[in-house]
């Protein structure tokens, strides 16, 4: 690995092309190397991962409202759509649109945590449906480019922290899908350059998606994403140029979105002919929550069977990192995190609300612990208002440590009863994270798949995609307009208000 070193520079300082980030990344997608059996395994588990909390979500309205969307962009010879019949197709940043939509809509797929934030499965759906629309790539071009764009993603959330600017992290998906999409039609340095900077320059949003009332924007802010990189490759392709330099200019987004002219970040990126390993240090989650909560779920679960009655629970105290804290703790202060009325997005942004629920029912699902009569029990009132979180520097260490194998996500829980006595236990990663107690392998993805499309789609259905997709790399580009997964159309609904389009 190499470190690079960023930092602005005022315009009557020339800065060379072969010197900016965006150039770096551009020359990372260009290098075409041997992608490693241990990435591909793990590209292929989370392709079926996508498909898995995609199909779980289909008939949610914002997934529902996407698909509708992409619906009125059919094409002759363009990309299909979760839950549709491979015959049917459209443009491909409509079925980016759709397929992200319906990935990220049940915050039930992979992550990946360091100075920011990142779902760097969200690279997936366009970079498919880019491949199926132009039949220019095969299975294993597809590999190559998953993992340059989880290579660049990782890499800049390890470097760059945007919440600290209150800056959503799709700021970081953008350039990583164009520079993917570079490396699946194998385009020049020069035109994936061009369109990294483009993707950056139209992706700075602010993180209000993320707090206070959290709508249907949170699942569609990806897929927007993925829209938008699509859209820059295509113009650079025909030639167009993008705002320069994105990262070091003296108007750039560090300068004025960032930490400003004098910030300096270091990012590492593989040497030319290095393997993009960058997938490894990712991982998903097991219940459908923020990812932070995932060990706190596990450690409430163990420590529920020490407790007789839930009625003689003083309070309870969540010991966690900064990031834990701030986003999805009390350090929030966001009231809606305590409301019993909240939407789904919110109440999954809510470590008090899910700790709560674990503690009591000792055991997650992705609708029913979600539901009005879930969050309206009054016992779970009365416990969830109890639940605070507090910032603690051991934790927040934890979470930043450089290690991928040193790196926790947990805290420690101190439950009170009125009797005076304390429940004291910790838990630093989740039990499916791979250094966690039960890591996810393959027979645990797919699983997960089955589970989460049982009732959707025919054994029939399931076993075709399971086969097709666990055969990635030996795929034709005619073969990649199958890897998709169709429903019983008896299953599927549909939004019918109209729009625009």
């Amino acid at each position: 690995m190499k470190k690079h070193f960023i930092k602005v520079y005022p315009s009557k300082q020339k800065l060379e092309k072969a010197d900016q980030l965006a150039w770096k990344f551009a020359e990372l997608a260009k290098d075409q190397v041997i992608v490693t059996e241990a990435v591909k395994d793990m590209i292929i588990n989370r392709i079926i991962d996508n498909a898995s909390v995609a199909i779980a979500s289909i008939n949610r309205s914002a997934v529902k409202t996407a698909r509708a969307m992409a619906m009125a962009h059919p094409r002759k010879q363009g990309a299909t759509l979760f839950g549709l019949p491979a015959s049917a197709k459209f443009d491909c940043e409509w079925a980016a649109w759709a397929n992200g939509t319906a990935v990220r809509e049940l915050d039930y797929h992979d992550t990946f945590l360091a100075a920011d934030y990142s779902h760097p499965g969200d690279n997936i759906p366009p970079l498919l449906a880019v491949a199926q629309q132009t039949q220019k790539a095969n299975g294993q071009d597809l590999l190559q480019a998953i993992a340059t764009a989880y290579e660049i993603h990782v890499g800049l959330v390890k470097a760059i922290c945007l919440h600290q600017h209150k800056k959503d992290h799709i700021a970081h998906l953008a350039p990583a899908t164009a520079a993917g999409i570079g490396t699946l039609l194998k385009l020049s340095t020069e035109e994936i350059y061009q369109a990294i900077q483009q993707a950056v320059h139209v992706s700075f949003t602010t993180r209000q998606s993320r707090k206070g009332e959290i709508s249907s924007w949170k699942a569609y802010a990806p897929a927007h994403s993925g829209k938008l990189a699509i859209e820059a490759v295509d113009r650079c392709m025909r030639g167009e140029g993008a705002p320069s330099p994105i990262y070091e200019g003296e108007d750039s987004v560090i300068a004025w979105m960032l930490d400003g002219p004098k910030a300096q970040y270091e990012i590492e990126l593989p040497e030319k002919g290095q393997p993009k390993l960058a997938i490894l240090e990712t991982y998903t989650k097991e219940h459908s929550a923020e990812y932070q909560s995932q060990a706190l779920i596990d450690l409430a679960f163990k420590m529920r069977d020490k407790i007789s009655d839930f009625n003689l629970i003083e309070d309870v105290t969540i010991y966690t990192s900064h990031h834990t804290h701030y986003v999805i703790g009390t350090g929030s202060n966001d009231p809606q995190k305590f409301d019993p009325q909240a939407s789904r997005e919110t109440l999954d942004h809510s470590i008090m609300y899910i700790f709560a629920v674990a503690l009591e029912d000792g055991k997650w699902h992705h609708v029913h612990s979600y539901s009005p009569e879930r969050a309206q029990r009054p016992q779970t009132i009365s416990l969830w208002q109890k639940i605070k979180t507090v910032e603690a520097p051991e934790w927040t260490s934890k979470y930043h440590d450089p290690d991928p194998n040193k790196k926790q996500f947990g805290g420690r829980v101190e439950i009170r009863l009125k009797n005076g006595d304390k429940l004291i236990d910790e838990l630093g990663v989740a039990n499916a994270h791979p250094a966690g107690a039960r890591p996810f392998t393959r027979t645990q993805y797919i699983s997960k798949f089955k589970t989460l499309t049982e009732g959707l789609i025919s054994e029939k259905e399931s076993l075709r995609f399971l086969n097709l997709v666990q055969n990635l790399s030996e795929l034709n580009a005619q073969d990649l307009l199958e890897l998709n997964v169709t429903l019983d159309l008896q299953n599927l609904e549909s939004n019918t208000k109209l729009g625009i389009f």
